[in-house]
C-alpha cells in the first residue's frame, strides 16, 4: 500500500512510517510531496494520506498523526507502543512538549536529522527507524524489569 504526506518530514512524518511498517503494513511505500499536492497525488496514486490538513490520519482533537494512526488501526492494546506514542506526541505537539520526559530529546534529535538531511525524507526514515526501534526496546525492557 502507498502512504502519502507532506515533504520535508520531521517528528510525526518520520515516526508514522516506523509505526506503519512495524505494526500495519510491512511493505508500505511512502510518498512525500509538497503540501498543496498531497490530496491530488493521493487520489492519483491510491495512497493513504497522513499528517496533512483535513485528513483522518492527521492532527485531530488534540491528537498528532501518530496518535490518529494508533486509534484507526486499534493499536492501543500494546502498552509499550503507547509509551512510544507519548514521546512522539510530546515531541510533535509544541504545547504538549513536557507531557513526556523524553519529548524534548526526541524533538531535538528529529529536528537535527531534518537540519542535516532537509527534504531527503526517505533517508531520514532510514536513519531514524533504528532510533524508534531502540525507543520501543527501551520501554519494553523497562516494563519487563520494573518491580
Amino acid at each position: 500500500m502507498k502512504w502519502i504526506t507532506r515533504e520535508n518530514a520531521n517528528v510525526d512524518r518520520v515516526a508514522c512510517p516506523w509505526l506503519i511498517k512495524r505494526f500495519i503494513d510491512h511493505d508500505a511505500e511512502f510518498l512525500f510531496v509538497p503540501s498543496d499536492e498531497v490530496m491530488r497525488v493521493a487520489e492519483r496514486e491510491d495512497a493513504i494520506p497522513y499528517d496533512a490538513p483535513n485528513v483522518e490520519l492527521g492532527h485531530i482533537d488534540g491528537r498528532c498523526s501518530f496518535d490518529s494512526i494508533i486509534l484507526k488501526y486499534n493499536l492501543h492494546n500494546d502498552p509499550v507502543l503507547m509509551e512510544v506514542a507519548k514521546v512522539v506526541h510530546a515531541a510533535d505537539v509544541r504545547d504538549d512538549i513536557d507531557t513526556s520526559p523524553y519529548g524534548r530529546g526526541l524533538r531535538a534529535i528529529a529536528h537535527g536529522f531534518a537540519y542535516l538531511h532537509g527534504k531527503e525524507d526517505h533517508r531520514k526514515i532510514e536513519l531514524e527507524t533504528p532510533m524508534y526501534d531502540s525507543l520501543y526496546a527501551y520501554f519494553e525492557r523497562e516494563r519487563n524489569v520494573a518491580p
